[in-house]
Formats: structure tokens, C-alpha cells, sequence
């Protein structure tokens, strides 16, 4: 019988195509059904046209079936796995959770999951994965179900706490950090394994071996001797300085969790979001790659040969993980899911970044009995802020948005505060419905 995956934020170039990729490349013992959800035509159209290529040149059509709409319910019905990767309002919503912020000296490179630019994303968020959940409850409620949208930590969060669906959150931050690290190191990346936990886009990476044996000296010696290239931020090596552990993001994201570090955006001679990881060309190469989706599946001649070179992604566990479920392989993957005792010293009910077993039944997280008390300060702050945002969002609360940014220690005046609140609102007045 064949299984179905329904994807739900489709227009998601990058991920839509690494995610078939993935699929075609994959020897099933059953069919699939792809089913391809996005509200915007267009983007729907062009991935459908370009998704049904794909299948077609690796004759794949007996594999995988292909279904798309504008209208989740339609698909929803029969799903196996269901998928978000929706970002509301696209990427001109984005920009203005970076750029008004900017106004007040506040500037983020991704503004995507903390400081007010991931705050003020969480309130469009929240309501429509959460309106996603209900559905999936109504139309398919034994489906696993994976979020990839962010701000990660507030949007699993709060899932489960209005809908009681069991959100997965999965981010393959983790997997990148470990493969930054071994071209850093230049030890192989495939005998590299971690300990890490925390919250999404601030995970620990606290013990690092090769092959069983600890790879922590080879790091330093790398950092002794390529101190200024950057290739690893100087932010997550002085961090390493300090407490021997690694963020797994790198500066890009990490430095988003220490604004208060950074006066007007300042960062080690550069502006954050400007000069250094530009915010600006992170848009750009979002729209270019859009643009590059449209024109290849516009095109009547068969995909160029460097189209199928594996993509490196968000996707590129997915696939390994649903086969693990179909399968009870109890393999182990970092996921987004309530602590539940697994570090003791922080809140059950906290969404952590950790690892998991992925079992026919779902997912176990394991117990961490060894993660260092040092850093549970560091991530209580940014728990209690998530869970300000999470009621903010779900009540409409416009005192509860102004709290949760007042407390990160972003702003130095509530006034302003206040005033950068109900612009961000005005802005987002389409998309933030329930503030209206």
C-alpha cells in the first residue's frame, strides 16, 4: 500500500527539490504519494511542473505519485507524514522583521527565531501551524508530523500546548555543525559524532570524538593556527575558550541569542546583518533561487546535469527518519520535542533541541545525565522568553509581545519598546490575525 507525504509550504524551492531528491534516490519496498500544498498559484504551479520533471527523467512514475492543491484539506486525508515548511508572508514579511528593528539599533543577521525579529515572525507563525495541527487532527490524526518552519522552539511549543498535536521540530543544525567542524579539523566527517542539546539555533555541541577517541584537541589546535579566517565565527571560538563546547550554528544564528553583547550591531569591526552575514543577500539568494525554480520548470529542455548534484539542507534527514519509523530502525537523530526529565535541570515542558530515537511509534528522546550545568542559565532565559512569545501569540497579547522583547534585553526603554511593537504589528497587520 502506498504511503503518503503531504508538504505543506511547497514553494519552498530548495527544500521541495533536496526532499525529491532524496525520495528518487531511495530504493522503497511501497509507492508514495508526494501530495504539494502552497496558498500562493504560482510558486505551487511552478514547484508541481518542475517536482513532475524530476520524476519523470529518473522514471520514477510507478514510484511516486504526485498530487498537489491550494487547499490542504484535500490532501491532508490518508497522510502518512505531513510536513511544514510554510513561512508567512514569504520573504517581504521577513525583511520587515529585520528592518524595523533596525530603526532602534537592533540588527540581526537572520531574524528568524529570537530577539524581535524572531518574536515578531512567532506571531504570524504560531496560528498557522497551529491551524495546520488542528487539521491534521481532523483529517489524518495517526500522521507523524514535522515542522521545519521557524522560529522553531516558540512554534513546537505552542502546538502542542493549544492543539495537543505531537509536533516533531526538525533541523539539520546539528548534522551541519558536526560538518563544519570536520572540515575545519579536516578529520572525516562520516567517523565524527557529538554530544549536543539546547534550544533550536542554540545548540551546545559539548563533547566532539573521532572514531571513540576525543577530536576536542584537534579542534583547538586547528583554531591555535587558523585564528583569523573565520571559518569558525569568533564568536563560537571564544565561546570554546571559555567552555570547552561549541554552538552548532556558528556566529550566524548564535550571535542572535547575545544582542545584548553587541552595541548598534557592532561585531568584531562589522555590523551584524550588513557587512557581516548580510541579511540582505540572504534574501536575495532566497529570490534568486525562486527565480532559478521558475525558469527550470518553464523550460522545455531536460534538467542540466549539476541540477542533481546532492544538496546539502534542511531536507536531508527526512527521508532517513521516515524510514526509520516505517521500519522500528530505532536510529538516532537531533529533534525538537519536550524535555520530559531528559536534562533535569531544565523545565519538562521546555522544547529542547536533543537527541532521539526515531521508533515505529514515534520518537524517545534520550536522557542527558552529563550536559553541563553552565549552560542551563543561558538557555532558561531564552525558554521563559519563548514561552512569553508563545502566549503572546495565541492570545493576541500586545502587552505579552512587548514583554517578551523587553526581557531579552534588546531594548533600553519600554516607550521604545512599545513604539517598535505596534509598527511591527501595523506592518504584519494582514498576517497577525489575532491581533485584529
Amino acid at each position: 500500500m502506498a504511503k503518503k507525504l503531504v508538504l505543506i509550504g511547497a514553494g519552498s524551492a530548495n527544500f521541495t527539490q533536496g526532499l525529491l531528491m532524496d525520495m528518487i534516490s531511495e530504493n522503497w519496498d511501497e509507492p508514495w504519494e508526494l501530495g504539494l500544498v502552497d496558498i500562493n498559484k504560482t510558486a505551487l504551479d511552478a514547484m508541481s511542473t518542475l517536482c513532475g520533471k524530476m520524476i519523470k527523467e529518473k522514471n520514477k512514475e510507478d514510484v511516486i505519485k504526485l498530487t498537489s492543491s491550494l487547499e490542504r484539506h484535500e490532501l491532508l486525508p490518508g497522510a502518512d507524514f505531513v510536513v511544514t515548511t510554510i513561512g508567512v508572508g514569504g520573504r517581504r514579511a521577513w525583511e520587515k522583521d529585520v528592518f524595523i528593528p533596525r530603526e532602534y539599533d537592533i540588527y540581526q543577521p537572520v531574524g528568524d527565531s529570537v530577539a524581535p525579529g524572531g518574536i515578531s515572525r512567532a506571531m504570524r507563525m504560531i496560528p498557522a501551524v497551529s491551524a495546520i495541527a488542528e487539521d491534521i487532527k481532523k483529517f489524518c490524526p495517526k500522521a507523524f508530523f514535522f515542522n521545519y518552519s521557524n522560529p522553531m522552539t516558540a512554534i513546537c511549543t505552542a502546538v502542542r500546548k493549544e492543539t495537543g498535536v505531537p509536533v516533531i521540530g526538525l533541523c539539520h543544525g546539528v548534522k551541519n555543525g558536526i560538518r563544519r567542524l570536520a572540515n575545519f579539523t579536516g578529520l572525516p566527517n562520516k567517523e565524527l559524532s557529538a554530544h549536543a542539546a539546547g534550544i533550536n539555533h542554540f545548540v551546545i555541541l559539548y563533547k566532539l570524538y573521532c572514531d571513540g577517541t576525543d577530536a576536542w584537541p584537534d579542534f583547538r589546535d586547528a583554531l591555535s593556527k587558523r585564528e583569523n579566517n573565520h571559518e569558525i565565527g569568533p564568536l563560537s571560538s571564544e565561546f570554546f575558550k571559555l567552555y570547552n563546547a561549541y554552538p552548532v550554528s556558528d556566529d550566524r544564528h548564535y550571535s542572535e541569542f547575545t544582542q545584548h553583547y553587541f552595541g548598534r550591531g557592532g561585531y568584531f569591526g562589522k555590523t551584524l546583518g550588513l557587512e557581516a552575514y548580510s541579511f540582505e543577500e540572504t534574501i536575495q539568494e532566497g529570490d534568486e533561487s525562486y527565480g532559478q525554480t521558475e525558469k527550470l520548470s518553464a523550460s522545455k529542455e531536460k534538467l542540466p546535469a549539476e541540477f542533481w548534484q546532492e544538496m546539502d539542507g534542511e531536507h536531508e534527514q527526512l527521508m532517513a527518519i521516515i524510514q526509520s519509523i516505517l521500519h522500528d530502525k530505532n536510529q538516532v537523530f537531533y529533534v525538537n520535542v519536550p524535555n520530559n526529565g531528559s536534562i533535569i535541570s531544565l523545565p519538562n515542558n521546555a522544547v529542547l533541541e536533543m537527541p532521539g530515537v526515531a521508533t515505529a511509534h514515534g520518537f524517545v528522546q534520550l536522557r542527558i545525565e552529563d550536559f553541563p550545568g553552565v549552560f542551563c542559565g543561558m538557555l532558561s532565559k531564552h525558554i521563559g522568553i519563548a514561552d512569553l512569545t508563545v502566549d503572546a501569540a495565541l492570545k493576541g497579547n500586545h502587552r505579552l509581545f512587548e514583554e517578551a522583547i523587553w526581557q531579552g534585553g534588546y531594548m533600553g526603554s519600554r516607550l521604545k519598546t512599545a513604539e517598535m511593537v505596534s509598527k511591527m504589528l501595523l506592518a504584519q497587520k494582514d498576517y497577525n490575525t489575532r491581533f485584529n
